[in-house]
């Protein structure tokens, strides 16, 4: 009898992009293409050396950046064969490109569908092009709606858009056009995140005239009335999706599935094993290969750590965290580790109960950080 396998999720990520971003802080910056071909070979190498894991199968795969769609298409190609000469697919397994408008052509899309990629996520931000030069966006709404179409007409049937909200100098009436704007051409997928300012970006050494408090708030409530008019049901704090379009990748990410992180600064859970890689290039590319040298951060989990992160990633997620399948997995209720906390909120109306499920309320929602930092042990 064939012993079902576990589900096992792979990032891939591409540090490359023409030119960071002004609110960016990941591991990213532009390259040469000899840097881009050592990292390539870097990045096999890490791939050769990784766990086999034979009873594990791939359900999704995201190559993340950077922007992968800057670096050469076959580049990608050449590692999505080896991750399957390495690892064993599932035939349905959904695999997500990130790409930025200003670096697609038809040519490049071919290469992708070929390549296997049957997700494309499109970073748009905005339809303002005022907006997105403000942003250092080295693209227009133009270029996007072109890499968009160009997307569909190479066969991608899955498509995200990101936009983003709280922006410098952003009224609630412009953030509620780039939602209508991008819902009336009808991707599978919106992910609507928040601005945040984060300490050693451009924007951080800005002074900015961001929106209140108040008016964040408006923008977030208004995002799922409007999304929902064109039939995105909200998934998750950030992410709406038409139906059985939710992104796996995210969602196994929030469900604590095993995932190995590949590349530059990538991160990975596999069992109790938290690690991430090493963030400096030099260092990667030397020792990709030996995996004890580029793995750092090294963590086994404790209970109360698994606990914490099933409560706190969990409740990302609109229909929040099972009582049962927290019961199983930890061989004990959730009452019994988490009453006075559960108790605590639901009195407040931030938290919900219905249907054996837990989940944070619309008013939770916009605190959610503080009412999930209390399920840290």
């Amino acid at each position: 009898m064939n012993k079902k396998r576990k589900p096992l999720e792979l990032y891939v990520h591409i540090p490359f992009c023409i030119r960071k971003c002004a609110y960016c802080d990941f591991v990213s910056g532009p390259g040469t293409k000899a840097m881009q071909k050592e990292y390539e070979e870097a990045l096999l190498a890490e791939i050769d050396a990784a766990e086999e894991t034979a009873e594990s199968e791939v359900i999704s795969v995201f190559f993340g950046g950077g922007t992968p769609s800057a670096v050469d298409a076959g580049m990608l190609a050449r590692v999505m064969e080896k991750l399957r000469s390495k690892y064993v697919f599932s035939e349905d397994a959904e695999i997500t490109l990130e790409a930025n408008p200003g670096t697609l052509d038809a040519e490049k899309l071919k290469c992708y569908r070929k390549s296997g990629f049957n997700r494309i996520s499109i970073g748009c931000q905005s339809v303002h092009d005022e907006e997105l030069k403000r942003l250092g966006r080295i693209h227009t709404f133009a270029e996007f709606q072109e890499s968009f179409v160009l997307a569909r007409d190479a066969g991608f049937a899955n498509i995200n858009v990101d936009l983003m909200s709280g922006l410098p100098e952003q009224s609630e009436e412009k953030w509620e056009e780039s939602l209508r704007t991008i819902a009336e051409l009808s991707p599978e997928h919106i992910s609507a995140y928040s601005l945040i300012v984060e300490p050693g970006t451009p924007f951080a050494e800005q002074k900015l005239d961001l929106p209140d408090e108040d008016t964040e708030r408006e923008m977030y409530a208004r995002t799922a009335e409007i999304l929902a008019e064109y039939g995105f049901f909200q998934y998750e704090i950030s992410n709406y999706a038409k139906k059985d379009r939710n992104c796996r990748h995210n969602e196994g990410y929030w469900q604590r599935k095993d995932y190995l992180g590949l590349g530059l600064g990538a991160a990975s859970l596999v069992g109790r094993e938290r690690f991430t890689n090493t963030s400096d290039m030099s260092e990667y590319l030397e020792n990709s290969g030996n995996l004890e040298k580029i793995r750092t951060d090294r963590e086994t989990l404790t209970r109360e750590d698994e606990m914490g992160e099933f409560m706190f990633l969990g409740l990302r997620m609109t229909k929040g965290v099972s009582k049962k399948d927290f019961q199983e997995y930890f061989g004990t209720s959730i009452e019994k580790i988490y009453g006075e906390v559960l108790e605590k909120y639901k009195k407040q109306g931030l938290l919900l109960e219905e249907d054996g499920r837990i989940c944070l309320s619309r008013a939770g929602i916009h605190v959610s950080n503080a009412v999930m930092a209390d399920f840290l042990l």
